[in-house]
């Protein structure tokens, strides 16, 4: 399954309240209260850090607020995300293949990667549940072929 076909099967089952085409993006002058509020809201696990709203500058995970809370205690709230946000955001095509995606999340233990087109536009974003879920679709359809082979269908 490519990752094309991931965000197609976003499209059809998008989270309530939040389209599943809209990548949600923070400026990275924005505090990290203002980013705990966003993620709190669209009922997501991260956000992706961008001047203009087309292209990635970084991304910010709930996980990440977390550590510096932990670090730092409530006062880094008031931290500008600039600050604190993963830089080297690793990024997909349409074209990748689902399961190169899911290795390179699982190896670089992250769970968030935006889909950019060949100028570094954004458009989409992929999680590691959405790479899952197709795997698990891929390999049920596998299933019925192969059953329907071996019953003779």
């Amino acid at each position: 399954m490519l990752v094309k076909q991931l965000l197609s099967m976003k499209e059809t089952s998008g989270k309530p309240g939040i389209a599943a085409a809209t990548i949600v993006t923070i400026r990275p002058d924005a505090t990290l209260a203002e980013a705990a509020r966003v993620l709190c809201e669209q009922r997501i696990g991260a956000i992706v850090v961008s001047e203009d709203g087309k292209t990635p500058a970084g991304i910010l995970s709930e996980r990440d607020i977390v550590k510096q809370l932990g670090l730092k205690g409530p006062e880094v709230l008031s931290t500008t995300i600039n600050e604190v946000m993963t830089r080297e955001v690793q990024t997909c095509v349409t074209g990748d293949d689902a399961m190169s995606v899911l290795e390179r999340m699982t190896e670089g233990r992250f769970r968030h990667m935006p889909v950019v087109d060949e100028n570094g536009h954004m458009l989409g974003l992929v999680s590691i549940g959405d790479a899952v879920s197709g795997r698990l679709k891929e390999l049920s359809a596998e299933k019925e072929a192969l059953t329907g082979m071996i019953m003779g269908s």
